[in-house]
């Protein structure tokens, strides 16, 4: 697999420079308008942890290379509940409006790519063997490190100007991401046998995971340009604990 997590790597360097992550890095913005994406992001992320569930993990399993996708999937089915979190200390909580009034939000056009960016990746998975499960989960991760490390230097920069700490956003997310059982894995996918069959499946795959991504980055960054001057700013709420 050494060939495919190289590949990766390349299509990573590649996303880190798409508009999106520019738009994150640009410092005549301040951090918290920098976040203003965030709501648009909500029906993906609150269904990861269902893709991490239900999708990804087989229990039980005789298979070593499934046993490391639900490895994986075990520490990144509960991530939510940080996003949520964040989401009121950032302020978007603040709007009250109607249930009606949020799923019309939730189902809108402005979120359509996040809404099927799950069910896509549901379908590449399911169609994949154990082995190309491994490539494919990796290059989300790859996905989200991009982003993470961005939002994470906004997170620390809100955190000393008002001392809010933003866990999904911050630190706290990143350092499970970066440290969970992928991570240790690398070595052994390195050394995954893989046909030419097989790898080219699993570029074919990657390839997808990168273009569906990117599309989603699309769509976050529409919706923060169309939502980033509003009249009315959205404040920061320290009503959350801050215990970890």
């Amino acid at each position: 697999m050494k060939a495919t997590l190289r590949h990766i790597l390349n299509l990573k360097k590649e996303y880190g420079n798409l508009p999106f992550f520019d738009f994150l890095r640009d410092e005549t913005l301040s951090a918290r308008q920098r976040l203003e994406f965030y709501p648009c992001m909500a029906p993906f992320i609150m269904s990861f942890g269902d893709l991490n569930r239900y999708v990804m993990r087989q229990q039980p399993t005789s298979d070593q290379y499934q046993a490391m996708v639900n490895e994986h999937s075990i520490e990144d089915d509960h991530h939510w509940p940080w996003y949520l979190e964040d989401f009121i200390k950032l302020g978007f909580d603040c709007e009250k409006i109607s249930p009606t009034e949020y799923l019309e939000f939730f189902y809108s056009d402005c979120t359509a790519v996040n809404r099927l960016l799950s069910h896509k990746l549901a379908h590449l998975i399911y169609a994949s063997s154990s082995i190309v499960r491994l490539a494919i989960i990796e290059a989300i991760e790859e996905t989200g490190n991009v982003l993470f490390e961005l939002i994470g230097k906004l997170a620390q920069q809100i955190e000393e100007e008002t001392g809010i700490e933003l866990r999904y956003c911050g630190e706290f997310h990143f350092s499970k991401e970066s440290g969970h059982a992928m991570t240790k894995d690398h070595l052994i996918m390195a050394q995954i046998e893989m046909d030419e069959e097989l790898r080219a499946e699993a570029i074919e795959k990657v390839n997808l995971v990168f273009t569906w991504f990117t599309q989603w980055t699309e769509e976050l960054l529409a919706y923060a340009n169309l939502n980033l001057y509003r009249t009315a700013p959205r404040q920061l709420s320290s009503t959350l604990g801050q215990t970890k």
